[in-house]
């Protein structure tokens, strides 16, 4: 299996170096680069094209929303962890909406953040519960304030992909959708990259809040065809 290649982005160069000391002390991942700032953050994982962009939140120039944002609409099929001591909501909802993957304190133990960025490079969501427990008390507020476009209709998607994205409003895993709904995690993942296509969203945490926009959450169970 090919290594995880990591570009860590954070302007604490203490901080930084213990982090990529320890990012290089684990088996499959590979720190490919470090940046002191947004500015070249955004340059050098345009240049390295990395799998996974650990990235902090306040940061001079560019400053870690923005470097999201940009590195996301360059290169789609990297992931950003969002790994700051910020615990604000305004940072939170402002990173999941320029498309950030994961959102971590750093105070978090270090098995953890080893097996979030495992667990993000499979397709998995990566946040922490507390910080879980915010965007789900709030779905519905941000929603009220959503800027999704009118096309976005819960027409686009099948019967299948409505039962998983309900899911993914709980807060499901892949593994726990598939467990519900008698199909495989594979699937499940497939299913899910075809919603967000559709929906022309970056994660399951958007998917996640159009659902409760749409009151898909509130729908009766559906008797579920086999996949």
């Amino acid at each position: 299996m090919s290594s995880v290649r990591i570009l860590v982005v954070d302007d604490h160069t203490l901080f930084r170096k213990g982090l990529i000391s320890l990012l290089r002390q684990q088996e499959g991942l590979d720190v490919v680069g470090e940046a002191k700032d947004g500015d070249e953050g955004v340059r050098l994982a345009t240049q390295l094209r990395p799998d996974m962009v650990l990235m902090d939140v306040k940061m001079p120039n560019h400053n870690g929303i923005q470097a999201t944002q940009t590195i996301r609409e360059r290169l789609s099929d990297t992931r950003v962890i969002m790994l700051t001591m910020s615990e604000e909501d305004v940072d939170l909802f402002a990173a999941v909406k320029a498309g950030a993957n994961g959102y971590l304190i750093k105070s978090v133990e270090p098995e953890q953040l080893i097996s979030s960025i495992r667990l993000l490079s499979k397709g998995e969501p990566v946040i922490t519960h507390a910080m879980a427990a915010k965007l789900l008390g709030e779905f519905r507020a941000i929603a009220k304030k959503a800027e999704l476009p009118v096309e976005r209709s819960p027409s686009a998607l099948t019967d299948r992909e409505t039962e998983i994205l309900q899911c993914i409003a709980k807060g499901q895993s892949n593994k726990e959708i598939g467990v519900h709904l008698g199909i495989s995690e594979n699937t499940v993942k497939i299913h899910l990259k075809n919603i967000l296509r559709k929906l022309h969203m970056n994660n399951r945490v958007q998917a996640a809040i159009y659902a409760h926009q749409h009151g898909l959450t509130e729908r009766p169970d559906r008797p579920r065809p086999q996949t």
